[in-house]
């Protein structure tokens, strides 16, 4: 199994934490609060661990389980410490009053990331048309799945 990085402690953070732990993933969490990130690990259980916000993922997979409006800082906060890793983006680039999207006319939120990351870090988008109570179900669903890297696009989480 793989080692996956959470980066984020909210629903979806939880959500997909739970179910790669049940499917024998080790899960590690990571968030700007030390004690949100601890109270996720607990969650999780299954040997979570915490990580320290900012430093290198120990994960191949690194979930970026934040707000759009938070992804270009947490990127720079990680920096070159995602090189190489397969980022799975679960953003929706939303207004903050749901008016719209926020991205460049002709792009999408997914390349917008693309471009603050470091060269060998391709991104996944999946999950953003999920909410995280439903997931959690761990039910049979169909998710959309988007990447310009095929291999990358290939990761598979393998959540029960």
């Amino acid at each position: 199994m793989s080692t996956i990085s959470i980066i984020g402690s909210g629903g979806m953070a939880a959500a997909i934490g739970g179910l790669a732990a049940k499917a024998a993933h080790t899960v590690e969490v990571a968030s700007r609060d030390p004690a949100k990130a601890r109270a996720l690990a607990e969650q999780i259980g299954a040997g979570a661990t915490i990580a320290t916000y900012g430093a290198a993922p120990t994960g191949d997979i690194v979930v970026l389980a934040v707000p759009y409006t938070s992804a270009a800082a947490v990127i720079a906060d990680y920096g070159n410490s995602l090189d190489g890793r397969v980022i799975i983006d679960i953003t929706n680039p939303l207004a903050p009053n749901l008016s719209g999207l926020v991205t460049p006319h002709g792009g999408s939120g997914a390349q917008e990331i693309a471009k603050r990351l470091p060269a060998r870090a391709p991104v996944v988008k999946t999950f953003n048309t999920i909410f995280g109570h439903v997931l959690a179900k761990g039910e049979r669903l169909d998710a959309f799945i988007a990447a310009d890297d095929t291999k990358a696009k290939g990761t598979r989480l393998d959540l029960p």
